[in-house]
């Protein structure tokens, strides 16, 4: 039977009732005949669109076109040209809002599946050890990348691939940042890819130190003035959590998703051989309906729970993914929408023992675009629970902007930074990432680093003119 041109091809997955108890990955990507297939349905745009829409701008055309051709190797060479972390990206970047949304195969029937494509092509790299290109020569100029996450890497990787030397500073003992802590092993796998990713910037001649904590254990003017380092760049993320202000919040079992997830993560809950300090749970409420509201979601579930999403506004107004939405309701999470806490009920030994909502409906848009949830009156009810997760956003920690003498900030304590190459109101010092936006995504914390490298080889560029 022909292939039908204006239908992606399937991606293979673990049954829902099956990765519902375990934290193997849920998405099994395309194998070679199936990758082979979807690119066939590129139809090689001479003005890509879909281009544009990458915040790294990834010659998607070029390397859909290798991977029709057969070459693979060729494929991860164009991809590499613009990102440090393919395997990640096809894995965790909302392509369907990006690159996907643009593509032109997408208007009379569904859109390419550029990133389960990227992941093929980056999978079949990390397993046949093929490495990025290194700089043939060293420029003999020295920077420092504070923060090991998206923003980092992808600046460092980007900076060493045009010779310079970089060193990254990681305040934790392990690398990768919201990579590492922050995303569940089910839909980004640590051993298989983060880490291994990373030590293909290594492979580059980026330099890692950890436990490093700029602020406390040096600062950004100490790498400036006495370590030797002639630029900064700073994607230390924003791993701050937001709390609501209601009573109950400070009870024994009430946590942001920032420290349920790191524990998950780091502390290696999701491996049975390991005995993780975690409060598990048997009934579980996250509050909040983004894409880390899904993960601490789908992680309680994973470590037994019955687990409650409550979310004040619809459906349809959900910030996550509609993938992990789909995922997690496939899984067996409750979803209470248009409902609200007022308060976390708490027993006479300080342990959550509830939750108290109250239900909402929609008004009038607000700032954002989206419908205001408004209280409906009277329509309070409590949810028995002995967890509750707050996941509500993340701002920057002032630790770094505070320690660094003529840094601007703006109210929310994010580092102020051109959008088009990272240059802070301090000198020689560069940031992007979450650090200057808030909690965002991975692909434009990239897409930061990514302009942030780009700002500083400029700058080097015209010291050397001039």
């Amino acid at each position: 039977m022909a292939q039908d041109m204006l239908k992606r091809i399937p991606v293979r997955e673990q049954d829902p009732k099956v990765r519902a108890t375990n934290f193997e990955e849920v998405c099994y990507g395309y194998n070679a005949e199936e990758a082979t297939a979807e690119a066939a349905r590129c139809l090689n745009c001479k003005n890509a669109r879909c281009i544009q829409a990458c915040p790294v701008n990834i010659d998607i055309p070029g390397f859909i076109s290798r991977i029709k051709e057969g070459d693979i190797e060729g494929a991860y060479d164009v991809i590499g040209e613009s990102s440090a972390l393919p395997a990640i990206c096809g894995r965790v970047c909302p392509q369907e809002s990006q690159c996907e949304s643009k593509c032109i195969r997408g208007i009379k029937g569904e859109a390419v599946s550029i990133g389960k494509l990227e992941r093929f092509v980056a999978d079949y790299a990390l397993e046949n050890d093929i490495m990025p290109k290194k700089a043939e020569n060293s420029n003999g100029h020295k920077v420092a990348v504070i923060g090991s996450g998206p923003a980092g890497l992808t600046c460092a990787g980007d900076l060493a691939k045009l010779g310079y030397d970089v060193t990254v500073f990681e305040a934790l003992h392990e690398l990768g940042g919201v990579l590492a802590y922050g995303i569940p092993e089910f839909r980004l796998p640590k051993n298989k890819v983060v880490k291994k990713e990373i030590d293909k910037v290594k492979e580059l001649g980026v330099k890692f130190e950890t436990n490093v904590v700029i602020g406390k254990s040096t600062t950004g003017d100490q790498l400036l003035e006495d370590e030797g380092f002639e630029a900064v760049f700073i994607g230390s993320g924003a791993g701050l959590p937001m709390f609501m202000g209601i009573p109950g919040e400070t009870a024994n079992g009430c946590m942001s998703a920032n420290e349920y997830l790191t524990r998950s993560n780091l502390m290696h809950a999701y491996d049975d051989s390991y005995d993780t300090p975690i409060s598990t749970g048997k009934k579980v409420a996250v509050v909040g309906g983004g894409n880390v509201a899904m993960d601490a979601a789908r992680t309680a579930l994973r470590l037994g729970a019955e687990v409650h999403i409550v979310y004040r506004r619809s459906e349809k107004e959900l910030p996550a993914r509609a993938e992990e939405v789909h995922h997690a309701k496939e899984e067996g999470v409750i979803f209470n929408l248009l409902q609200n806490p007022t308060e976390i009920l708490v027993d006479d030994k300080g342990w959550v023992k509830g939750i108290r909502v109250i239900k909402m409906e929609l008004g009038e848009p607000d700032a954002s675009g989206r419908r205001r949830p408004v209280e409906i009156p009277g329509s309070e009810y409590e949810i028995e629970v002995d967890t509750v997760i707050m996941s509500l956003g993340t701002s920057p920690n002032p630790l770094i902007s505070s320690t660094t003498k003529g840094l601007e900030v703006n109210r929310r304590k994010c580092i102020v930074a051109d959008e088009e190459n990272g240059k802070t109101s301090k000198a020689m010092v560069y940031a992007g990432g979450d650090a200057v936006t808030g909690a965002a995504t991975v692909i434009l914390a990239m897409g930061a680093g990514n302009a942030a490298a780009k700002g500083i080889h400029e700058m080097f560029l015209e010291g050397e003119k001039s």
